[in-house]
């Protein structure tokens, strides 16, 4: 008997746990804080995960859609569906009162909170529950934190990969077992605050976020301790390919995304993250590669391919597994 198929009816259930869930999805024009929405969709669990109903809805983004081979969304699609602010109210509906469901809900809330921050409203949404955290807590046995392995061990059956409806449908149907987990072992559910942004700025962002001083008072980040990666290296990203498991990253200036979100989702995409750059890194990530850095000079120097961010995060999408699982760990 699989834990979808068990009612767990005997489970006596935490009072402390949410009353309702929002599990929700959203696609985008890309990972940095100037994309946008432009599909998203929610499904609403009762306080035990049952579905109650779902909503989807196609957002314009006013903007270039971005990764189409992705989404599958294209400018002709987007061109008559609604602007975000014609949805919000629909979109308020589903979230008041409930706890904002997502696998990697840090991204799914940024994106939903810059939208709502734009249109001027302030998103229902008081906290929020990763997916990621949570199967983490569990202890499930996963190879890797993916939507599709997360399903795949509960059995659910994605039908559209990277369309929101399918991709909400299926992590409500994997996210009601794992409550049902939680509850039985008395866990406290990993939930976490949900700060609405208050104001919004219509001016461009800078297309060189990069060129900004690297050595001001504020940018010191304490290096972290990863764990050693289990591909080996696959050699240097090659243009119109994928990357793939064991690539060595490194990264050299601001990012739009926080970047140490960034390398964990490098990290959980099986790449390496690299503090340095060698003759071994297979690709360096700036937005600024014409800035004097160590880094990008090292780079020009080796001829290690350099990426845009917003080029790097379409590709962290989709990488292609390794060619070996396990090898000896690398270093930085």
């Amino acid at each position: 008997m699989t834990m979808l198929d068990d009612r767990q009816t005997a489970t006596p259930w935490p009072a402390a746990y949410p009353k309702g869930y929002a599990v929700v999805d959203v696609e985008t024009t890309g990972l940095a804080r100037d994309d946008r929405i432009v599909s998203a969709a929610v499904y609403r669990l009762d306080a035990r995960g049952d579905v109650e109903d779902h909503w989807y809805t196609l957002v314009n983004p006013e903007r270039d859609p971005g990764p189409v081979w992705i989404h599958g969304l294209t400018s002709d699609v987007l061109e008559g569906a609604p602007l975000f602010p014609e949805v919000a109210e629909q979109l308020s509906e589903r979230l008041a009162g409930r706890v904002l469901v997502a696998h990697n809900a840090a991204f799914d809330w940024s994106m939903l909170a810059r939208e709502y921050a734009r249109a001027a409203v302030t998103a229902p949404v008081e906290q929020r529950l990763c997916t990621i955290a949570l199967s983490k807590e569990l202890g499930l046995p996963l190879p890797n934190h993916k939507l599709a392995s997360l399903a795949a061990h509960f059995g659910v059956v994605q039908q559209h990969a990277h369309h929101a409806l399918d991709d909400a449908r299926v992590l409500a149907e994997a996210f009601r077992p794992s409550l049902h987990a939680a509850a039985r072992d008395g866990m406290r559910l990993p939930l976490l605050e949900c700060r609405p942004l208050t104001e919004w700025y219509d001016s461009p962002v800078a297309p060189r976020v990069g060129h900004q001083p690297s050595h001001g008072q504020n940018s010191w980040r304490p290096s972290r301790k990863r764990p050693a990666c289990p591909y080996s290296n696959p050699g240097r990203y090659e243009s119109d390919k994928p990357l793939m498991q064991g690539m060595r990253v490194a990264f050299s200036g601001d990012t739009s995304v926080d970047r140490e979100l960034l390398e964990d989702r490098a990290v959980e995409a099986g790449l390496h993250v690299a503090t340095s750059v060698s003759r071994l890194t297979s690709l360096l990530v700036t937005n600024d590669p014409d800035a004097a850095t160590s880094k990008t000079v090292k780079a020009k120097s080796f001829g290690t391919p350099i990426l845009e961010e917003s080029a790097f995060t379409h590709l962290l999408r989709d990488v292609a597994p390794a060619r070996a699982a396990s090898v000896p760990p690398q270093s930085s």
